[in-house]
């Protein structure tokens, strides 16, 4: 299959592409969603039952460890095979495994200075802290498609490619957060409207242990739309600002 074609997108294109590749990639997708996030997910929701982080932190602080680690490998993974499916070839879920490890250390570093930075711009100026999240959160593709060798370097070439557009992304992540966020709170209401008031106060109560589970696993299968839509934002902003398209039109008449 080939990719998009390579020109500017609205915010409306770049959701609508993003929801078009979530479904053709949808298999190998899941199969990274499932091999880096299962067991970080089966740790949560046994954590929980168990009385949440107060009653195991050794095995809270375990599971957040390894949930940090898998999630960059997860991300590495899924923008390879977005990356690739964009560019009009194919890459297997194995092969975008492979491809991911060397970017484990950089994509952690980056996950905890970006976290850093936006949690205290959300913290003390909240507006801010929304414009530090649109103009950082390219940094993630930037690093991986791009080889950036360290993660200060990606949150630099991140905010200059971002800039004069970080509304649009912040209205694209609104949209594909509220749809992975969505079952968790759906969810999470039901449990409490149908919670057995006396095993709530005996602790956590197996139907809430069950829902939990239900909308951490919803949430999981979702996840991979965020990829979807940063990488497709990513090339929408470097064919806008760095004629992207011909960039890839001359390479493909050089080797013609």
């Amino acid at each position: 299959m080939t990719g998009p074609v390579l020109r500017p997108l609205s915010m409306g294109e770049i959701l609508d592409v993003s929801f078009g590749m979530y479904r053709t990639l949808f298999a190998p997708l899941l199969m990274v969603t499932v091999v880096t996030q299962a067991v970080p997910l089966v740790l949560s929701v046994f954590v929980q039952s168990a009385g949440g982080m107060f009653a195991q932190p050794a095995l809270y602080f375990a599971s957040a460890v390894l949930s940090i680690v898998l999630s960059a490998l997860a991300a590495a993974a899924s923008t390879f095979i977005l990356s690739e499916n964009y560019m009009g070839r194919r890459i297997t879920a194995g092969e975008a495994f492979q491809r991911s490890v060397p970017f484990i250390g950089r994509l952690v570093a980056l996950a905890l200075l970006t976290g850093f930075v936006v949690g205290m711009g959300l913290l003390l100026f909240l507006v801010p802290g929304f414009i530090l999240l649109a103009g950082l959160i390219l940094a993630s593709p930037a690093l991986v498609i791009e080889g950036i060798p360290n993660a200060t370097d990606a949150m630099g070439r991140a905010w200059a490619l971002s800039r004069g557009h970080r509304w649009k992304i912040f209205g694209c992540l609104v949209v594909a957060f509220t749809l992975v966020l969505l079952p968790v709170f759906a969810l999470s209401g039901f449990a409490v409207a149908t919670a057995d008031p006396e095993s709530v106060r005996r602790g956590v109560s197996p139907m809430s242990i069950f829902w939990l589970a239900t909308a951490s696993a919803l949430q999981v299968l979702i996840y991979p739309l965020v990829y979807c839509v940063l990488t497709v934002a990513y090339y929408d902003l470097r064919v806008r600002k760095e004629a992207f398209d011909l960039e890839v039109l001359a390479a493909g008449l050089s080797r013609a």
